[in-house]
């Protein structure tokens, strides 16, 4: 029985949900990159690390080389690549909207106080 697209969509996207996976292939949009490089990078277990690659590999969104002792991980196709920048050009428009939600929120919460009355701005000056 054939898996519906929008499952198998699902369970990429299941796949690419952890932080350091997500953090790999950033780190990778830019070219191989070899493990102990990520380790640096990253500042996560090797063994956390080497995991969270061997999930990347079998979905074959990664592959890897060795040469004598160093492993070294490119993506496995500029597409992915292509996809964290759409999610960063959304998740821009979102911060952009949510920012200027803000800021008219502001402005009205500053138009209806009388000066200095605000309990928002005494928040602020509490002593840590």
């Amino acid at each position: 029985m054939q898996v519906p697209l929008y499952q198998a969509k699902a369970e990429f996207f299941r796949m690419l949900g952890h932080p350091a996976r997500i953090r790999v292939l950033e780190l990778l949009q830019h070219g191989p990159v070899p493990v102990r490089d990520l380790l640096a990078d990253m500042e996560i277990e090797p063994s956390n690390l080497s995991q969270q690659l061997a999930i990347l590999r079998r979905a074959g969104i990664v592959v890897s080389t060795r040469e004598g002792s160093t492993v070294t991980y490119a993506l496995a196709g500029g597409d992915v690549a292509e996809l964290l920048r759409a999610a960063r050009r959304i998740l821009t428009e979102l911060l952009v909207g949510r920012n200027q939600l803000l800021a008219e929120l502001q402005q009205v919460d500053a138009s209806a106080s009388p000066v200095g009355a605000s309990a928002e701005g005494s928040v602020g000056n509490t002593a840590r």
